[in-house]
């Protein structure tokens, strides 16, 4: 990172730097974020280096016992700021710092399913709320009898992407339904996509013949104006058959813009997902895509437990969970993919 940096400062410092404005705004950004993450690690060697000489310090004049305690502290505090930088080594991905745009699909099973991806839904958006995130759903799609079949929200915030990333897959849920007189126990599906949101920053090639675009009246709430007018646009990638919809605004070039941002992140995904496969095979590897890859578990029934099934975490607080109480699992998620990272 310091030897890119360098590099940027000193393309920076040549005359004709501003000349494309636009490339340049893109440039200082990269640089200040490179800073950003740069001057924290400097800032704990340091830190580690002076702790290391109080120590020699303490040993050596046999110091008094509450100058050890002190240190004892110095100690903890520096490796909690350790812990919490090497997180960052696994948001340190080409898109961890993009905000999010995050798909939920009810599996089969009707009802059951779709009232699983209307929870799941809830779970995100509270997450969200928790961290202070914004969060919008831009596009769902009501269940016959309750729930949804599906959802698309955008998630905005600090490596919102890098810490979703590792919700994709699918989650399977075990409880009694309240949808069988029989109170019988079911099990349902839902699939989550997570993709990276594309922004200035990153350049996603459409052209203009690329696309087809539909307009039709919005199904969803949002009162008369919404039900009158075709407001809620659905466009077509043509060469890749990505089909994105919106209908969460009033107005239809609103939702326009939202669905193209949803488009060029579902092209970022596929070819992230491309390159994965490619390396996947060069490594010998198998890698399971969409329905076939579960990644948690929420049992209600007969007992309670939510279990992640790739870091093998478990707590038998499922309520807490539903509720988006998540970043435990997310942060352990990421750190089991510190190896990975460093390979």
């Amino acid at each position: 990172m310091e030897k890119e940096a360098k590099e940027l400062e000193k393309e920076a410092n040549e005359p004709d730097f501003w000349d494309d404005s636009s490339r340049a705004r893109v440039q200082m950004r990269r640089l200040a974020t490179l800073n950003s993450r740069i001057d924290p690690w400097r800032s704990l060697e340091r830190k580690g280096i002076e702790l290391a000489q109080m120590i020699d310090l303490v040993q050596e004049e046999a110091a008094e016992e509450s100058m050890g305690g002190e240190v004892e502290m110095d100690v903890a505090q520096l490796e909690d700021e350790l812990n919490k930088l090497e997180l960052q080594i696994a948001l340190g991905g080409e898109y961890d710092d993009k905000d999010a745009v995050l798909a939920i699909h009810a599996g089969a099973g009707g009802t059951e399913a779709q009232d699983w991806a209307q929870m799941l839904m809830r779970m995100y958006l509270r997450w969200a709320e928790k961290r202070r995130f914004k969060a919008e759903v831009v596009d769902v799609s009501p269940g016959e009898e309750a729930g949804i079949k599906s959802a698309m929200i955008e998630i905005s915030g600090p490596y919102a992407y890098g810490y979703l990333k590792g919700e994709k897959g699918v989650h399977r849920l075990v409880r009694l339904s309240p949808f069988d007189a029989d109170h019988a126990r079911h099990t349902s599906f839902a699939l989550v996509e997570v993709m990276p949101e594309a922004d200035d920053t990153v350049e996603v090639n459409i052209g203009p013949d690329d696309i087809k675009m539909d307009v039709y009246r919005s199904s969803g709430a949002g009162g008369q104006n919404v039900q009158k007018t075709s407001t809620a646009v659905r466009i077509t990638h043509i060469p890749s058959g990505i089909v994105v919809t919106c209908q969460n605004e009033r107005s239809q070039l609103s939702n326009k813009e939202t669905a193209l941002k949803i488009l060029k992140a579902r092209l970022i995904q596929a070819e992230m997902e491309k390159k994965a496969e490619e390396q996947a095979i060069m490594k010998g590897e198998h890698v399971s895509a969409g329905w076939g890859n579960q990644i948690r578990s929420y049992v209600l029934h007969p007992y309670k437990l939510v279990k992640d099934l790739r870091t093998g975490y478990e707590t038998s607080d499922p309520e807490s969970v539903l509720d988006g109480d998540l970043d435990e699992m997310i942060d352990l998620y990421l750190r089991s993919q510190l190896t990975e990272v460093r390979k």
